[in-house]
């Protein structure tokens, strides 16, 4: 993986502003600390910051290819996991190559099949082409918007990154927030809506689009969408096919020439990728490392829920014992916890999801220490119905987001009077996603229901959570591969009837009988687990004294918008929050981290509202 970064100018040179350039590069030196790269022509500037896996001899970028007069030159983020597929296709038909790199296979995809190689690519990836045949700019994001493509189309030029700081290193972005910016903080965050990035002005590609940027222009199509089609598989073949593409993601993910490990939590999920990668290191006489992470005290503390049934430990314990694997257990102190909550908005360059995100911050930075890739089991639920939301006849056909029932909490944060239309926002957006599932005339209510459902988890729910495994490994240099995000494994989830994928009334029930055989019972039995959050009062308190410190702050950019008896209500109350604000796990404690988190962000960001 990597970072990229460019700077297309209609009217201006650019290669004088080098100091701009190194800055945009530089925001990007933790996603890519092995090599940087610059591709600098008059008006065109491509950026590369390098996190070595694949070929490090061949496969530094920008990459050129020179046709006569024609120059076609790649900055690319990602990985490609049919590369052997498209270079035997590519090398039929004459194609020549200097190394093994993905990044070669992709660019002479490019030249090849022009803007339609995007609709033969399986892998996660953001890339863009500058070719000076006709001096425009091609990018394009995958298919399940795994990786980043941030942009910012001003009148004369664009400007692109993997990252919002990349951005606004270049003083034609201000960090400036509208009241559309702020109702996607207060009201929807740590969500936000595809293809926006907050500030005024910054856009990004959304899933499964590209783009074309020339003569002062930008057109944009989408070159994959998820659409209804009929399910022809019997049970049985529903069950055998699913472990064949679950199976055959996992295998092509593990492709790598630097040391690779797994993400093991005890549940379902990673459990299948860990099972499946433990046997394809075994056949190689390699043994496969595993790493989870927990808290200080939690043990002690733990408390059942109904979105949090059992901790992790023992079936963490029971899959170590059945594959054999190396296993690192991180043991996160709390005080580092509410630390990183400041690294974690550097990392997302947005209010995030607290805890979720700095513990995963720093599980990462451990797992870096002797590890450059990891594969983790996110998404799963999302496309096979994991969430207790897809269950609960009661929340299924509230016209909401699930995660995000009520906007009371949030209102009560809030001074009187302040997004007076909050809630409105929030209605409009959710609608939007609802009106534009696609759907058979023959589905009933509820089968129309079940697509609407998967579409709001997929655009929102998880596009939230590939933000956070991106940016919160990424900051650290670790990339993360997660399997459940093939493509063909979405399409597949999205026409399959909820009958076979709630197989046996369970959640993700088709994925338990399809790996039932190679998984100990207890595993494919186990009840959905959340992500680890930590019990410990220690945090509540920590958090309390943070968002107090905002509220006697009168410094503090949020001194005019926040309702100081409404947040002295959840301090002294905690107990009181009847839903979660975002998701399964954000009660008082991360409500309250994520106050101390947007003060935080107004300030490092010097945000600017207009």
């Amino acid at each position: 993986m990597c970072g990229i970064a460019g700077w297309f100018s209609d009217r201006d040179r650019i290669d004088d502003n080098t100091d701009t350039l190194e800055k945009m590069s530089e925001t990007l030196c933790r996603r890519g600390p092995d090599e940087n790269g610059m591709f600098l022509e008059n008006n065109v500037c491509l950026i590369h910051r390098r996190l070595t896996v694949i070929d490090p001899e061949t496969g530094k970028q920008p990459m050129s290819e020179k046709i006569g007069e024609r120059c076609v030159t790649i900055v690319y983020n990602g990985e490609l996991y049919n590369t052997e597929d498209l270079r035997a296709e590519l090398s039929a038909s004459g194609t020549l190559f200097r190394g093994r790199s993905d990044t070669e296979v992709l660019l002479k995809s490019y030249l090849h099949w022009g803007e339609a190689c995007v609709e033969k690519l399986n892998g996660i990836f953001a890339f863009a082409i500058y070719d000076s045949s006709d001096r425009k700019l091609f990018m394009a994001r995958d298919p399940i918007g795994v990786k980043p493509f941030f942009y910012y189309d001003y009148s004369g030029g664009l400007l692109f990154g993997s990252e919002i700081k990349t951005l606004l290193a270049n003083p034609l972005v201000r960090p400036q927030i509208d009241e559309e910016g702020l109702s996607e903080i207060f009201f929807i965050g740590p969500g936000r809506t595809n293809g926006g990035g907050i500030f005024k002005g910054v856009g990004e590609l959304l899933p499964g689009e590209c783009a074309v940027y020339r003569n002062g222009n930008l057109k944009k199509r989408r070159y994959f969408r998820i659409t209804a089609e009929e399910h022809s598989h019997t049970k049985e073949q529903t069950i055998e096919y699913t472990r064949y593409l679950l199976t055959d993601a996992i295998e092509r993910q593990l492709v790598s020439d630097v040391p690779l490990c797994t993400f093991l939590s005890g549940g379902l999920d990673s459990s299948i990728i860990s099972n499946v990668a433990s046997d394809c290191f075994r056949k190689k006489n390699r043994k496969l490392d595993t790493y989870s992470v927990n808290y200080v005290d939690n043990r002690k503390y733990f408390r059942k829920s109904l979105f949090q049934p059992n901790s992790d430990e023992e079936y963490i314990d029971i899959m170590v014992n059945h594959i054999g694997s190396e296993h690192h257990s991180v043991i996160l102190e709390n005080t580092d916890l509410y630390r990183a909550l400041f690294d974690s908005v550097k990392a997302r360059d947005l209010p995030g999801m607290v805890d979720v995100d700095s513990s995963l911050l720093l599980f990462c930075r451990e797992v870096k220490k002797d590890f450059t890739v990891a594969l983790s089991g996110e998404c799963a639920d999302e496309l096979f119905g994991g969430y207790p939301w897809y269950h609960n006849p009661d929340i299924l056909f509230e016209e909401c987001f699930p995660w995000s029932r009520s906007q009371a909490v949030r209102r009560s944060i809030l001074r009187d009077g302040f997004l007076p239309h909050g809630e409105e926002y929030v209605h409009t957006r959710y609608s939007e996603t609802v009106n534009q599932t696609d759907s058979l005339p023959s589905d009933t209510p509820h089968q129309k229901r079940m697509r609407e459902m998967f579409m709001l988890n997929f655009n929102w729910f998880m596009q939230n959570l590939l933000d956070r495994k991106d940016r919160c490994s990424m900051y650290s240099g670790l990339e993360v591969r997660v399997p459940f995000c093939d493509h063909r494994i979405v399409r597949y989830a999205y026409n399959m009837p909820w009958e076979f994928k709630a197989l046996n009334g369970r959640e993700k029930g088709i994925v338990r009988e399809a790996f039932s055989d190679l998984l100990p019972e207890s595993i494919t039995q186990r009840k959905k687990s959340p992500y680890p959050k930590t019990h410990n009062p220690l945090y509540l308190k920590l958090t309390s004294e943070g968002a107090l410190s905002v509220l006697e702050d009168k410094s503090s950019p949020l001194h005019d918008i926040l309702d100081r008896k409404g947040v002295i209500d959840i301090i002294e109350n905690p107990d009181n929050i009847s839903s979660p604000w975002y998701g399964q796990l954000m009660r008082a404690p991360q409500i309250l981290a994520y106050i101390v988190e947007l003060d935080y962000w107004f300030k490092e960001y010097k945000v600017e509202i207009v």
